[in-house]
């Protein structure tokens, strides 16, 4: 198998396992409301969180976040072994791209899925954990004092390409700006609700 047929199948692979809904699936499992009908509709741990149920939250958060992980280290694993450890690396960030856009638009929603941040935070595991170390502090620190979870992701998102590239990741760095672009894109209800005053904060309800 080719170079390039090794990172179009790693895309796909990352696809398919990023597109999986667990916020959906775990709150049916459970016996709660379809997550799409409260709060902001969104299938992520914030919105799961607003049915009360912490648990739930914590169970989608950890599902959203390894299947990025997962996503990146099959990849450079199978397509390292397979070819050669650049080819390893560069599957890994096409996993990660995939994992990311299946995230947002998974095919069994009708392309209508989450914001990306666990998911976010889950490829920084697997691509670069010292940057994702870094991404959860400023998301506690920014969350701690605003109570604004979509404000700490937006914070926390926009300097970890800067912190990425400090950290000698290029490569990684520009596929994270990329990213950073799809997060701030579908948080731009969140940031118009910011702007107004009108956001949810953490632990709200639907």
């Amino acid at each position: 198998m080719s170079v390039p047929q090794l990172i179009a199948l790693a895309f796909a692979f990352g696809y398919l396992l990023g597109s999986i809904p667990f916020g959906l699936l775990i709150t049916r499992a459970a016996g709660g409301p379809d997550v799409r009908s409260i709060g902001s509709g969104n299938i992520g741990a914030t919105n799961v969180l607003r049915t009360g149920n912490k648990g739930l939250a914590a169970a989608t958060l950890l599902c959203d976040i390894f299947k990025g992980t997962i996503a990146v280290l099959v990849a450079a694993y199978f397509a390292g072994h397979t070819a050669a450890l650049i080819a390893g690396h560069s599957a890994a960030l096409a996993a990660g791209l995939g994992a990311f856009l299946g995230h947002l638009f998974p095919v069994w929603l009708k392309f209508k899925g989450g914001k990306g941040v666990a998911t976010y935070i889950g490829l920084l595991i697997g691509l670069a954990w010292p940057a994702a170390l870094i991404f959860i502090a400023l998301w506690l620190v920014v969350a701690w004092l605003s109570r604004y979870s979509s404000l700490a992701a937006l914070i926390a998102s926009a300097l970890t390409p800067i912190g990425l590239l400090g950290l000698g990741e290029p490569n990684v760095a520009a596929l994270f700006f990329v990213l950073t672009i799809l997060l701030w894109v579908m948080h731009r209800a969140n940031i118009s609700r910011l702007l107004n005053g009108q956001e949810g904060k953490i632990g709200a309800k639907g």
